[in-house]
């Protein structure tokens, strides 16, 4: 039992400098955020950043196909009171196929930004196929997210 509390503790030691620092986006169901509900949002958006959390900004577009064209509707991105924690309610059409393109960065992470793509369908967002990444979200990334 000994040897496992020494291992257990050695891989605590290893473990935190691999994800200090880090500039974390994640996606979640605004069912259980009056606020967010109160702004009619379709998902909810945290950021966790160690160094400068308060410099960290988030844009979201919806990125779709209708009729075969190619579109890209910037999002407004609502600033919940819960400090880095955001919002976003529909703003794109029904027709075509969507997903919403998040992204995160901070000046402190020179060259580095988190981004999820998130899809839509039947009208309804897709959380569980939400994909991240460790820098912006390609245009060949989006193309497979509408697929």
């Amino acid at each position: 039992m000994k040897k496992f509390g020494r291992w257990l503790f050695a891989l605590g030691i290893v473990a935190v400098p691999l994800i200090a620092g880090a500039l974390v986006l994640e996606v979640g169901n605004p069912a259980s955020n009056p606020e967010a509900l109160k702004n009619h949002a379709v998902l909810v958006a945290r950021i966790t950043a160690c160094h400068s959390p308060g410099e960290t900004t988030v844009a979201a577009t919806a990125e779709g196909m209708v009729n075969g064209t190619r579109k890209s509707i910037p999002l407004k991105v609502i600033a919940l009171s819960t400090a880095g924690t955001f919002a976003l309610a529909r703003e794109w059409p029904e027709q075509g196929t969507w997903a919403i393109k998040l992204v995160a960065t901070n000046p402190e992470y020179k060259d580095y930004a988190a981004s999820v793509l998130v899809p839509i369908r039947s009208d309804a967002v897709q959380l569980s196929a939400a994909k991240h990444y460790f820098h912006a979200a390609s245009e060949a990334e989006v193309s497979l997210a509408l697929n």
